[in-house]
């Protein structure tokens, strides 16, 4: 069975999840950053990790934004 062209089941974030999560400091909305498989908080200036379709919504594990 080929899975080319396929994006990964435990890669894709459900839209509906994205569609309730807030930023945990802020509670203000979250951007998903497909590219950097990534949610970003402007408020607060962080990017959420996201690993293996799940993601990990506590600042110490989230990165600053180099604007």
């Amino acid at each position: 069975m080929s899975t080319q062209g396929n994006p990964s089941p435990s890669s894709a974030v459900d839209p509906k999840l994205l569609e309730i999560l807030v930023c945990p400091l802020t509670k203000g909305p979250l951007e998903y950053d497909r590219e950097r498989n990534e949610l970003i908080s402007r408020q607060a200036n962080l990017a959420y990790p996201i690993r293996d379709g799940i993601p990990i919504m506590l600042p110490d594990e989230a990165r600053a934004l180099d604007d």
